[in-house]
């Protein structure tokens, strides 16, 4: 252990006397979380409709008044025939329009239209949802009216573990999966890297150390830097963005440990099979920021990608990373039995990988 306190000191110095790589490693994932926690957002507000009130009566500007009411759906346009439906459409005047049929205020079984612009095909249906639940809502109101009898059953929805469906709350816990790959696995891909370059990997090669303990040494002061990188991002998501936590800290901090440790360890590999600084670091940003982005359900929901691409997603450790962050933070749950199995199975796999891809030679 001695040697691998010596080379975790040599590496500590050098992140120190480094201000400008320490500073980016500490602001940037608060930067991050500050930035997407606030502009990736999936709720919909402010929602362009049009209408087009064909009957003119009281009872169809009580609809339209009351389908704005909540704030989420704006008026954009009022139309005065069906032309102007699809010219709108194209120059994106509003997302939606409401047709109100003539005979609407009499009871005329006319049903009313709802026209969606389903250029974007993933809000269309939230859209549709929307307007969907303000026509039903005023057709129950005007049932007991009209002197017919009330409808069986009514629909009352509950949502659990998110009731405000805040999308801070889906999306920060992601973040910290994001970030931690990306700044743990960027760091450590120039650690090796570094020392062929600067020429101070022959200093290294006189000495009597061992492939392992070079890995471990040189990781030690990255998981401290990552753990708090994790801290922060966990504390502005709790105070910016008031994400619960139903869970455990301590099953949180471990499992944050353990995925910190692959994210060091992704980035010693590819810095052991890297010739050059500019190399490692393109490297590191390919293999982490995309695919912990893309295949992980970060943004896109795996159960919505193909089969192939399922498979793909579940040799991510973000993938299991995300499911055990977000159960503890939002569901309360701390113990994950198959996701704790995969990801110490990946530590172990990707950390041997590294020590046996660093060789004690000079090319």
């Amino acid at each position: 252990m001695k040697r691998v306190a010596a080379i975790a000191r040599k590496e500590l110095v050098h992140i120190v006397r480094d201000r400008r790589s320490l500073a980016v490693a500490i602001l940037m994932p608060l930067a991050m979380v500050l930035i997407y926690g606030s502009v990736i957002d999936m709720e919909l507000r402010d929602l362009q409709v049009g209408v087009l009130d064909l009957d003119r009566s009281d009872a169809s500007r009580e609809l339209v008044r009351e389908m704005t009411a909540s704030g989420f759906i704006v008026e954009a346009a009022r139309l005065a025939s069906r032309a102007e439906v699809e010219a709108g459409f194209r120059r994106g005047r509003f997302r939606a329009v409401l047709v109100v049929p003539a005979g609407y205020a009499a009871g005329d079984r006319t049903g009313i239209q709802i026209l969606v612009d389903a250029a974007d095909a993933a809000t269309a249906a939230t859209v549709d949802n929307y307007l969907q639940a303000v026509v039903l809502r005023a057709a129950r109101e005007r049932l007991p009216a009209a002197g017919a009898p009330p409808p069986p059953f009514t629909a009352r929805t509950r949502i659990w573990f998110n009731p405000e469906l805040a999308s801070a709350h889906f999306v920060v816990p992601g973040l910290v999966a994001l970030v931690m790959m990306m700044i743990c696995a960027l760091l450590t891909s120039i650690a090796i890297t570094r020392e062929k370059e600067v020429g101070t990997l022959e200093q290294i090669l006189t000495t009597p150390v061992a492939p392992a303990q070079v890995i471990l040494g040189k990781a030690l002061p990255y998981v401290g830097l990552g753990a708090l990188d994790a801290a922060l991002i966990l504390a502005v998501g709790r105070l910016a963005f008031k994400v619960p936590m139903n869970g455990s800290w301590l099953a949180l901090a471990a499992y944050t440990l353990l995925f910190i440790v692959i994210a060091l360890a992704v980035g010693l590999l590819i810095s052991a099979r890297s010739s050059s600084l500019r190399v490692a670091m393109m490297a590191a940003i390919i293999v982490t920021m995309l695919p912990t982005m893309v295949l992980s359900g970060f943004v896109f929901p795996i159960a919505s990608m193909p089969r192939a691409l399922q498979a793909v997603c579940q040799l991510m450790p973000a993938t299991h990373f995300l499911v055990v962050v977000r159960g503890i933070l939002l569901k309360g749950q701390n113990w994950y039995p198959l996701q704790t199995a995969i990801l110490a199975a990946m530590a172990i796999v990707i950390l041997t990988l590294a020590a046996r891809s660093f060789r004690l030679r000079l090319e």
